[in-house]
């Protein structure tokens, strides 16, 4: 593929195997809300484990026993609370964050041009991640702030069941600070995670393609290449967990009733930075494995490519 536009300017559109029209961005867009939709709500369980470690630590002691405790007391449906606002708010999240990372990182290529781009891949990845997650918080807050209340709230105490706990965040917005209460330390949490997550997954992908399967990428079988991808984004993943964990605890904190009314700097200081930083955190890691393995398999079946190469 020519890296020139019909223009025959040198164009970032143009660099992959097709080219970055409308058509490709909503293909990734779409594989975006497979891949955060899918793994999010499938490991719903282990979100609710997640979350009330971190908002009930004494009771909630590690993620096995967190889970016995919830069958326990709650039933089989007890693990699966949120399950809806976590598929449409993740589904939501993903495809902005995918789908416009790959807009904002042909468009920033295109103003820094073809020397520079080059020059300075790591500041597009970092750049063109930011700008889409900013984006995609603002689609996800108000689903997210729904699903941590239903996961953390006592049995009986507030609605299970996806349409009536929307209704009841929207009843008590003075209260819950609902739609957008939280879009603060979210954007602390998933800006740092995105940003973390696209840089490092290019950048392991880059080392793989330039020191193991030294060959052009296009010349790797496809499953060879999407081993490459989930390799990537498992490592890349445990990073970007690590750098935004203690953003998501205190998303998880400020659903907590005992915590209403507190500003976000209280909850952080009342809880301690090793709390924050450690609770729940092994939970995350497993849940991140697989979104660029799915991401990338159906750019692929799209006829797409995947992401990433020298």
């Amino acid at each position: 593929m020519s890296h020139l536009a019909p223009t025959g300017k040198w164009d970032a559109r143009y660099l992959g195997p097709v080219p970055h029209d409308s058509s490709y961005y909503a293909k990734c867009m779409l594989g975006g809300v497979l891949a955060c939709g899918i793994t999010h709500a499938g490991i719903t369980p282990l979100d609710v484990a997640k979350c009330n470690m971190q908002v009930n630590p004494t009771k909630y002691k590690g993620l096995s026993s967190g889970l016995a405790t919830l069958i326990r007391e709650e039933g089989q449906t007890g693990i699966w609370k949120g399950f809806g606002p976590t598929f449409v708010g993740y589904s939501l999240q993903g495809m902005f964050k995918y789908g416009l990372y790959e807009v904002f990182k042909d468009q920033y290529m295109n103003l820094a041009g073809e020397e520079l781009s080059n020059k300075y891949k790591p500041a597009i990845w970092l750049a063109g991640s930011a700008s889409a997650e900013v984006f995609a918080d603002i689609a996800l807050c108000p689903l997210e702030m729904t699903k941590v209340k239903i996961q953390t709230s006592p049995s009986g105490t507030f609605p299970t069941a996806f349409g009536a706990a929307l209704a009841e965040m929207s009843k008590t917005k003075v209260e819950t600070r609902y739609p957008f209460g939280s879009l603060v330390p979210l954007w602390s949490r998933q800006i740092p995670y995105t940003m973390a997550k696209f840089f490092f997954f290019e950048k392991i992908v880059q080392v793989f393609y330039t020191r193991v399967f030294t060959e052009p990428k296009e010349s790797y079988a496809k499953t060879t290449q999407l081993g490459v991808t989930f390799a990537s984004g498992y490592l890349a993943g445990v990073v970007c967990a690590i750098v935004s964990h203690p953003a998501d605890s205190v998303v998880s904190l400020m659903g907590k009733p005992a915590n209403k009314g507190k500003s976000i700097g209280t909850i952080a200081s009342e809880t301690g930075f090793a709390t924050l930083a450690t609770k729940g955190l092994g939970t995350r890691v497993l849940m991140i494995g697989f979104q660029w393995w799915i991401y990338d398999s159906f750019k692929a079946s799209m006829g797409l490519g995947t992401t990433g190469g020298k």
